[in-house]
């Protein structure tokens, strides 16, 4: 390989930092340039003022619920063409289904110890506030 093949990434990589110096650059210029006050800064509610406080943030155990679909959904997308693909190959090849037992059993294994640490319950306790 020669200097000349990484020319095509080193420009994607450029244009990819002026874009985004770009846009930010632009915000600043063609944004908003007024003095902030609580009327403007307050929550727009249809033009009602608010009437309670700002519902409270999300616990963490709701992200990691979320970051365990997505570890799920990226195994269904490496078993399932995997298992259409190979269809007849798995039948007749027990050491192709070996890696695949393997990779759930990972998987397996990481759910199992998110369950005994408890990190699928989101009953959040109520601290005295």
């Amino acid at each position: 390989m020669e200097i000349s093949d990484y020319i095509p990434v080193l420009i994607q990589i450029v244009l990819a930092l002026a874009v985004g110096f770009g846009i930010i650059a632009a915000s600043h210029i063609f944004g908003q340039r007024s003095k902030k006050n609580a009327v403007k800064d307050s929550a727009y509610e249809c033009g009602i003022k608010p009437l309670a406080k700002p519902h409270p943030r999300f616990g963490v155990k709701f992200y990691v619920v979320a970051m365990l679909f997505v570890v799920f959904d990226i195994e269904a997308v490496f078993i399932l063409p995997l298992a259409l693909v190979y269809r007849e190959f798995i039948a007749a090849n027990i050491a192709l289904i070996l890696p695949v037992m393997f990779f759930v059993a990972l998987i397996a294994a990481g759910i199992f110890y998110e369950i005994k640490k408890d990190a699928l319950d989101w009953n959040i306790p109520k601290t005295n506030r």
